[in-house]
Order: structure tokens, then C-alpha cells, then sequence
């Protein structure tokens, strides 16, 4: 056990400038960036070899031609074939943004672009609680009570883990074509599945793996758009799927997919964001309205903190097709009308957010207590869909990876979601914990820093055991504690709106390009509670004659005062800010972190 003082400073965040490549710093001051753009390239991007020039101004000329993806003819030649001899078409998606998006990019294009009735074509989407993630068994069973049956199956974001349920299908007569971004079994692509279009399998030679589902979706309708023009079904004039890169931005932030060295993901969140800024679809005109004038135009932080979530809420805590009739909505009115629901659902959420959050505080003391390196909660009456979040939160405050369980829809199950840090590729470590111990983990699936479980209730403690084991082999003596990597310290004279403006030409940021955090120490000139909690601080800071508005989300517990006053000296964790105003613009400091000198 760890004293509580030791305890204490394992849990005090620190700040700690990013570790900066010496050489792409160098290289990106001579290719003619500012210094502060070849410090924020340099402190993300260690060992990139490629063009800074794709990354720093995204293009879609960049993105490499889907026929490099495995099995992409093949699977586009099975969608064309459905296409011209009329077959009924089943499209299943996960219930996330990745998945809504998807299913949307899916949908508009065998429609709008390929002719499709809408009667020849089926929605799939899973409920996160009462079906559970990919082509689960209540999906299957939904597909095979369809009349007429599709006789062919198009999944996105989902598929590569599931082949019992595909042969299921197969065996049915109904054809799979998989469309996914998450990593394979080691038995590799699901073997009864007519084609599988991944970018992580060993055998496919698309230059970048991490591109997000609805992006595969779109490369394999973009390529299913070529055959249908190919073999004449199509018109060589018929649209090419641009327009939809909106859903893909989307998609791609809201899925987390790395924005670091990846040209493909930072040029379709920067056309996307373009597309989306014309508010040509319903959808995007009533999240500006709903979120008022001074958000647009909208950026990567709109899309992951504010559509993002209120799409994500629906599918987490009820069905998810309203997000889906919400994206397709054609009128602004029931646009609106959607949006509500998705809102009302998202203040649901962060209610039981807030209360799942603190029980899992608790529950997870002993084990940093015993210094565990991971946290692994069961909140016997937590609900599913906000496990990931909650340990998101955990993460965050305790710097150790993190799984959160609850119980599942099906009878002696656990079902859970996890997050991890930086030094674990949790994947990897379910997949070693699985083969510690096979009958504790039958179903997991995921990526570096997200991954889902199922876990047997009667084998908790044996999964926690083996999930252990496989964490500490790869850590080895990591050292674990809350980390805040900053960017190091602005000039005085930096804290101008030039500064941002100087950033904001690096956007979008992301994953693995995280937006840029400063330190440095302020002097509060004011301060006051704010919010309807009164949980937020609204501060006004200086720095050597320099006098800025700062705001601290969630700084104070509701009721308390804050642990400084007026003349005290704050070390700061900020970001820069644009504060608009009835059309006039200020710089704001948004604090992250601060803690009295």
C-alpha cells in the first residue's frame, strides 16, 4: 500500500513540456514555419519523415486511390452487382458518430447518386444496450425476419470480429461485404465474409491504417461509383461522393482517429469543415442555431465537443436512429425537431455521467492505493452506455488506463469500455490478456486508446488478473501519474490574437495533434464564480503589463470557494482562445490547469 503523501503527489497533475524532435523542429523553420508552429509539429509528431507540407496545408490530392485497399474491387463489384439487378441491401453500422456517419454516407450515395428505392434498402443499426457493438446475434436474427431478406449485407465500422454471425448470414444466402478501421483477430478478416475492406489488415497496401470507418465506407462507395460508371450502369457525369466528406469529418473527429501524422484524416476534416461551413444540410444550419451565431464557422472542437456528443448520447442511452433521421434531415424544422431529442438525451447523459463518474472515484481508491497500473471498475448499476466516458474521466484524473464494466444485456455478462494513456497500446493488452486467460475474455475489440469487452460476471476477478499481468509486461517500470503536456511558455507579447491565428493555420487539431497548451505564471486581477452551479471561474489575469479574460471550466466544487484570491499567483496549463462577441473578437485564456505558486 502507498502512503497517503506518496498517494497524494502520484495524483497531482503535472505540467511537462512536450519532448520536441530535434529534427523535424529544424526542419519545419527551415520549409518556412514560424517558430512556435515548428515547436507545436515537433512536440507531436516524433520521427516524421513525411511532407510537412501535407500536413500543415491539407489536400485531398493526398488521399491514395481506394483500389490500394485489399479487397476494395472486390467488394465494390459485389455493391454494383446489387445495384444494377435490383437486390435488396441490408446497411449495418455501429450506433456511434463513426457509424451514424457512416451509415449516411452509405445510404445518400446507393439513393442519390446510384438510383436505389429506398424500399430495396434496409437500416441495420445495433442498440448499444439491448444488441451490443458489431453484427450481433439480435442484428443477425433482425436481418433474417426481413421480407424480402437482402441478399446482400454492407456493414461500416463494424464486422472484422464477427464471423460467427457472418457465416450465420452466409449460410442464410445472404453475402457480407465488411467495412471497417478496427484492428483484425489474429485469425485474420472474417473467413465467410464475401469481401473485407480494412486498412489494418497485413495485406492491404493503403498507405494509412488509421483512417476512420466512414471514411473506408466512402473510399468503397467512391470505388463502387467507378465500377458502376465502368460498366455502363452509371454516367461518366454522375457526382463523385465529395459532398459527403462532410459526414466524414465528422466521423473522423468524433471517432478519435489520429490528426497527427495523417494526411488523409487532416484532408478530409479540412474539406469537410469547409462543406460543413456552407450550411448546405439541414443538419449543420440547426446546430448553429442551436448553439448560436458566434460558433460559426465551425471547427474541429465543434465537432468533437458539441455535435460529436449529442449524437453519441442517443445511441448511449436509447435507439439510435433519431441521430441517423437527424443527419438526413431534409428540412430545418425537423432538424430541429431531432436536435432537441439528441440534446434532451445528452443533459441525460451528463447526469449519469457525473454520478456513474463519482461512484467509480471511489471504487477505484484501493486500487491506487495498492498503485495498480490499471483501474478496472464494475458499477453494478451503471448503465453501458457511459462507461467509456467514465473512464475517459478516470484517465484523466489518475493517469492510468482504465476499464469501466457494467452489467450486460445478456444473462452472467459484463459489458465494458475502456481508455487508456499514451505508454499502452490497450489492444494489445486485452489480446494478451486474453490469451492469459481465454474463457475470461471471449469478445473484446478496440484500438490503441479505445477498446470494449465482454467478460463473464462468474471470471471478473480472473480478467482483472490477466488484464493486469498484460499491462505491467508492457509497461514495465513506467513510471504513472496525471500528466498535462504543454507546449511550453508564450512570450508576453505572444498572447495576441496573431498568436492564434499563427495556430489556427495548423489546424485541425485532433488526437495525436492535440491542440496547443501553454504554462506560465499570471496574476489574478479578478475573479468569480460562475455557471448555474457556480462550478466555472471567470478570472482576469496579467503577465508583465498584458491583461487577458481567462475562463476555468468545472474549477470549483458547487459551493466551494476557490483555494486562491485576488493577488495570488496562478501556474497555469491554458489555450488560447477566440472570444466573439456581438461581432468584435478578444483574446481568452481557457485554463486547463492552475495551481498557486
Amino acid at each position: 500500500m502507498i502512503a497517503p503523501t506518496d498517494l497524494h503527489s502520484r495524483l497531482t497533475p503535472r505540467l511537462e513540456p512536450r519532448p520536441r524532435d530535434a529534427a523535424l523542429y529544424a526542419r519545419a523553420q527551415r520549409e518556412g514555419l514560424s517558430e512556435l508552429q515548428a515547436r507545436v509539429l515537433a512536440g507531436r509528431l516524433a520521427g516524421y519523415q513525411g511532407e510537412i507540407e501535407a500536413l500543415v496545408s491539407p489536400s485531398l490530392r493526398h488521399l491514395a486511390h481506394p483500389e490500394r485497399l485489399a479487397d476494395g474491387r472486390r467488394a465494390a463489384e459485389r455493391i454494383a452487382q446489387a445495384v444494377m439487378e435490383g437486390e435488396h441491401i441490408g446497411i449495418l453500422t455501429d450506433y456511434d458518430v463513426d457509424g451514424i456517419t457512416s451509415h449516411v454516407v452509405i445510404l445518400r450515395t446507393l439513393t442519390e447518386l446510384f438510383g436505389v428505392p429506398a424500399s430495396r434498402l434496409h437500416s441495420l443499426i445495433g442498440h448499444r444496450i439491448n444488441d451490443g457493438y458489431g453484427i450481433s446475434l439480435p442484428l443477425v436474427e433482425r436481418a433474417l425476419r426481413l421480407t424480402p431478406r437482402p441478399s446482400l449485407v454492407i456493414t461500416a465500422d463494424c464486422g472484422s470480429s464477427d464471423e460467427p454471425r457472418i457465416a450465420r448470414l452466409k449460410a442464410e444466402g445472404i453475402d457480407v461485404v465488411v467495412s471497417d478501421h478496427h484492428a483484425l483477430p489474429l485469425e485474420g478478416p472474417p473467413a465467410s465474409a464475401y469481401a473485407v475492406v480494412n486498412p489494418t489488415r497485413n495485406d492491404c497496401d493503403y498507405p494509412d491504417p488509421t483512417i476512420a470507418g466512414c471514411m473506408v465506407a466512402w473510399l468503397t462507395m467512391s470505388l463502387a461509383r467507378q465500377v458502376l460508371i465502368e460498366w455502363g450502369a452509371l454516367a461518366e457525369s454522375t457526382p463523385k461522393l465529395s459532398p459527403w466528406l462532410s459526414y466524414v469529418a465528422l466521423g473522423t473527429v468524433a471517432d478519435c482517429v489520429s490528426l497527427g501524422g495523417s494526411p488523409a484524416n487532416r484532408a478530409v476534416v479540412s474539406q469537410g469543415l469547409r462543406l460543413i461551413n456552407r450550411m448546405d444540410a439541414a443538419c449543420w444550419r440547426a446546430m448553429a442555431e442551436r448553439l448560436g451565431a458566434d460558433s460559426v464557422p465551425f471547427d474541429a472542437e465543434t465537432l468533437a465537443f458539441q455535435m460529436g456528443p449529442r449524437i453519441n448520447a442517443r445511441s448511449r442511452l436509447d435507439d439510435p436512429y433519431a441521430a441517423l433521421h437527424f443527419m438526413l434531415a431534409e428540412e430545418d424544422h425537423l432538424a430541429q425537431r431531432h436536435l432537441e431529442v439528441l440534446d434532451q438525451d445528452n443533459q441525460s447523459r451528463k447526469a449519469i455521467e457525473a454520478e456513474m463518474a463519482e461512484q467509480a472515484r471511489a471504487l477505484a481508491q484501493p486500487q491506487l492505493a495498492d498503485n495498480a497500473p490499471l483501474l478496472v471498475v464494475y458499477l453494478e448499476q451503471g448503465h453501458a452506455g457511459v462507461q467509456g466516458i467514465v473512464a475517459s474521466r478516470l484517465v484523466q484524473a489518475y493517469g492510468r488506463p482504465t476499464l469501466v464494466l457494467t452489467p450486460a444485456a445478456q444473462a452472467g455478462m459484463l459489458t465494458g469500455s475502456g481508455r487508456s494513456i499514451e505508454a499502452l497500446h490497450l489492444r494489445d493488452a486485452l489480446q494478451r490478456a486474453h490469451e492469459l486467460a481465454p474463457q475470461a475474455l471471449p469478445r473484446f475489440g478496440g484500438h490503441r486508446g479505445a477498446a470494449g469487452v465482454g467478460v463473464p460476471v462468474d471470471q471478473l476477478e480472473a480478467f482483472h488478473a490477466a488484464l493486469r499481468q498484460a499491462v505491467s509486461e508492457q509497461l514495465g517500470e513506467v513510471e504513472l501519474y496525471p500528466r498535462i503536456p504543454t507546449d511550453g511558455e508564450l512570450r508576453a507579447e505572444q498572447l495576441t490574437l496573431a498568436t492564434l491565428d499563427e495556430l489556427a493555420a495548423l489546424a485541425p487539431y485532433g488526437r495525436e495533434f492535440d491542440a496547443p497548451l501553454f504554462e506560465g505564471d499570471f496574476l489574478v486581477e479578478s475573479l468569480r464564480a460562475v455557471g448555474a452551479e457556480g462550478n466555472h471561474l471567470m478570472l482576469e489575469l496579467s503577465r508583465e503589463g498584458v491583461s487577458l479574460k481567462a475562463i476555468w471550466f468545472r474549477a470549483l466544487t458547487p459551493g466551494e470557494l476557490p483555494p486562491f484570491g485576488l493577488g495570488a499567483t496562478l501556474r497555469c496549463a491554458y489555450k488560447l482562445n477566440r472570444n466573439r462577441w456581438r461581432g468584435r473578437e478578444s483574446l481568452q485564456l481557457m485554463i486547463e490547469h492552475a495551481e498557486p505558486r
